[in-house]
């Protein structure tokens, strides 16, 4: 029984990570038809950019967002100028371009690793969570009309690219950064982490966010319309360019949180984040790529499943993990009628 209860333990505070992942994926695909691959990328970028401002070291990630940013700004600012929208051209360098430019500044002038821990993370997240939405811009606003095979194969392409990135930034050795506190409660045969409880507080919090988000705020209903009808969306107003904008924000926002929360728990490497992506996958085509709801109990059981596999068979937990997808995607092929993508 006491093993059986620190696994549950392990489980649920990887299940809650994979939880806030599989929400992403869902939401991304559900408003932009994307399969966000690359998620697993903001897990260890978000990562490794806080152990290299705790190493005393300039985020390499900082140069990617300034050449994005410049990429960004060089489309949207000429575009503007163009129109005759000066106003809009001045905001959009701001944006993309003054702000990495600040950030760089900070970085480089400040002893970072001297701040205090929350100064770090939001560093971090100030830094990884822009590249998001400017992926969006570069990459699937010019093809976002393509069918879901071609945004699929520009997802695989930037997840091949990213991961080398992610080499030639942070190198093949493993970081772990400290752990939010060092605190820890015995609960009977049980010894709980403080950082455990940031883990499960935290998305809590942040799940608990993104309902109110969603049901409460004007963007977070746009969201959900253009989730249910594209076209009727666009139809009523709501631009599908900002809709994807967004939902990439968020999406690269819970990629990077998920990376700070686990990188005192798990040492990560350049290419780490893919595996951790990949399981909050099986999380959401359990939902099938839908249901929020569906997506989170299936994200626990994921990582229940893993945990107890790592235990009995930890040779082949893995295999286990994945292999649930398998009987989930045959019930759901017996109980689905096949609808073409036009539809």
């Amino acid at each position: 029984m006491e093993i059986a209860l620190i696994l549950g333990q392990d489980g649920i505070t990887n299940g809650a990570i994979y939880a806030l992942l599989a929400l992403a994926l869902v939401l991304v695909f559900a408003v932009t038809r994307v399969i966000f691959i690359q998620q697993g990328e903001f897990v260890a970028y978000g990562a490794l950019t806080l152990a290299m401002m705790q190493g005393g070291t300039v985020p390499a990630t900082v140069w990617l967002l300034l050449v994005m940013g410049v990429l960004v700004t060089a489309l949207d600012g000429s575009a503007a100028l163009r129109a005759g929208q000066v106003r809009r051209a001045a905001a959009v360098a701001g944006w993309n371009l003054v702000y990495p430019l600040a950030l760089l500044a900070v970085l480089a002038g400040l002893p970072v690793n001297e701040l205090p821990l929350a100064v770090q993370v939001l560093l971090t997240l100030g830094v990884v969570v822009p590249l998001g939405p400017m992926m969006y811009r570069l990459m699937y606003q010019p093809i976002a009309s393509a069918p879901v095979l071609i945004l699929l194969i520009v997802s695989v392409a930037l997840h091949i690219t990213m991961v080398g990135l992610g080499l030639l930034f942070f190198g093949a050795e493993g970081q772990r950064t400290p752990a939010f506190s060092d605190a820890s409660f015995d609960l009977g045969p049980l010894m709980i982490s403080g950082q455990t409880l940031w883990v499960l507080a935290v998305s809590s919090l942040l799940i608990v966010a993104l309902y109110q988000f969603f049901e409460r705020t004007l963007y977070g209903k746009a969201l959900r319309a253009t989730a249910i009808n594209r076209v009727g969306a666009r139809l009523m107003g709501i631009s599908p360019t900002l809709a994807g904008k967004l939902t990439f924000f968020l999406a690269a926002f819970i990629g990077a949180l998920s990376g700070v929360l686990i990188a005192p728990i798990t040492t990560i490497y350049y290419d780490t984040g893919f595996l951790i992506a990949l399981k909050g996958f099986v999380a959401a085509i359990i939902g099938g790529l839908a249901s929020y709801p569906v997506a989170a109990l299936g994200a626990l059981i994921v990582g229940l499943l893993e945990a107890f596999a790592s235990f009995w068979a930890s040779a082949y937990k893995e295999v286990i993990v994945f292999t649930l997808i398998i009987p989930v995607l045959l019930w759901r092929s017996l109980n689905s009628r096949h609808v073409e993508e036009e539809e």
